[in-house]
């Protein structure tokens, strides 16, 4: 008998077939949009890192530390010196729970000083502009309302009367307000040198790794500025903590810990200072009826004029010296008697040294100018008479060099370093500049972090 066929399933056969063919479709559309959403974020995330290491004016970008997932955040310095302002933008990462990672830093400096429009402070507000115009470059639009902007003055701004300087920040403050960044009440101010050595102690143990590991052996830090000079370091032995005089401990809060810094900062034992000193003039005041400063310091017969602070002072050497380094050394150890304070400790902490102490070991061949490298404190003694012995025959290209050894020399020793203590001399380290500025805005961002989450 012939089947008769059931037309029943032949209707749900005719529906069933088209219907899984479109889910089918829709699925793999689905898939396919999903795909490209992800490949395309991924995309923008990469070209946003990699398009910041393209702008700005100079910028170093540390490879491999801006994967995906990452929290990535900004911070804007202003470094308002004496000779001029420097803004420094950085780009952190960070994993959830873990220390930041310094990615990308660009800068630009500009002349002159905040301090040069103390009598115009409208001329000083161009030159701010510019640079938060490179920021704005910089930083994408979406992060700007969320990355503070901090400016901090130096030298330039202690040496002026008080209001003028209120003046020129206020000034700054206003320009700052009318951007879009993130600006708090503090957002300027004038740096105190111990500020600056914590600061510089932070960018230095941040960039070495110190910070990033608990239980890890910090570095210190020796700066030589013009004006002053800075020692910082992390003391370990209770007798540094005990016998130290009042001022030269201080507290700092960092990744919710606390470190019991040895921080001082010997306002006029800078380089320009201490020469002035050991020359026998006294600082902002020019020589008495313009009488002409006589130094064993500097070679026999020499004369010249030297301008230090806006001051021309017309020097020369003492005639026929015997031994140009022994009196010399004698003169600077009376200007430093009494002035610094010696530590034990300091033999058993590895330090790092910048600035002029950099500037001085390459001039005389010490380190590589450009690389930088390890000394020996003895070196700068050896080299020191080494210039002072051939200054008593001839006249050097530098007239100071035989000073500014010696004084180096004597006031490592005064700090309490032995001649064989290593030292190690550098501008960067990990292609990343060794100022201050990178460790005071990592310092302001952890503190409103931590304004945030009192608990953490």
């Amino acid at each position: 008998m012939r089947k008769i066929p059931n037309n029943g399933n032949l209707k749900m056969t005719k529906v069933a077939y088209p219907l899984g063919l479109f889910i089918c479709l829709f699925i793999y559309v689905a898939y396919i949009k999903w795909h490209w959403a992800s490949a395309t974020q991924a995309f923008f995330s990469i070209t946003e890192v990699a398009s910041g290491a393209r702008r700005g004016q100079q910028a170093h970008s540390l490879p491999g530390t801006a994967a995906r997932g990452h929290e990535v955040f900004y911070g804007i310095m202003f470094d308002a010196g004496s000779t001029g302002t420097r803004v420094h933008i950085f780009q952190f990462t960070r994993q959830p729970g873990e220390t930041p990672t310094l990615t990308h830093e660009t800068f630009k400096a500009l002349k002159p000083g905040l301090s040069a429009y103390a009598d115009d402070v409208e001329k000083s507000t161009s030159g701010i502009q510019e640079l938060l115009d490179v920021a704005k470059q910089d930083i994408p639009f979406d992060f700007w309302k969320a990355t503070p902007l901090v400016l901090k003055a130096t030298a330039g701004l202690r040496l002026l009367p008080g209001e003028k300087a209120q003046k020129l920040l206020q000034k700054v403050k206003e320009v700052f307000k009318a951007s879009p960044f993130l600006v708090g009440e503090d957002c300027v101010s004038i740096m105190n040198g111990t500020d600056e050595g914590v600061s510089a102690w932070i960018t230095v143990n941040f960039l070495t790794g110190s910070l990033k590991t608990p239980g890890r052996s910090s570095v210190g830090m020796l700066d030589l500025g013009g004006g002053s000079t800075q020692i910082t370091f992390l003391p370990r032995v209770e007798d540094t903590l005990q016998t130290s005089p009042p001022g030269y401990l201080t507290s700092l809060q960092m990744f919710n810990r606390t470190y019991k810094l040895y921080s001082y900062s010997y306002l006029g034992l800078g380089l320009m200072s201490a020469r002035l000193a050991i020359l026998g003039g006294m600082e902002g005041k020019p020589a008495e009826d313009g009488k002409e400063l006589v130094s064993p310091c500097l070679s026999p017969g020499f004369t010249g004029e030297w301008e230090h602070a806006e001051i021309t002072y017309r020097i020369s050497g003492q005639k026929a010296v015997v031994n140009l380094h022994a009196l010399c050394a004698s003169r600077i150890s009376e200007i430093l008697q009494n002035k610094v304070h010696r530590t034990e400790e300091v033999k058993d902490v590895d330090f790092y040294a910048f600035s002029y102490y950099y500037d001085l070991a390459a001039n005389v061949g010490l380190i590589d100018v450009e690389k930088g490298g390890s000394l020996v404190v003895g070196d700068f003694d050896i080299a020191a008479k080494y210039v002072c012995r051939t200054a008593e025959t001839r006249p050097q290209g530098n007239p100071f060099l035989c000073m500014d050894l010696t004084y180096i020399s004597l006031l490592l020793q005064e700090f309490g370093f032995p001649e064989n203590k290593v030292l190690k001399l550098t501008r960067k380290i990990n292609n990343v500049e060794t100022s201050w500025a990178l460790g005071a805005i990592f310092h302001y961002i952890d503190s409103l972090n931590r304004q945030k989450s009192p608990a953490l």
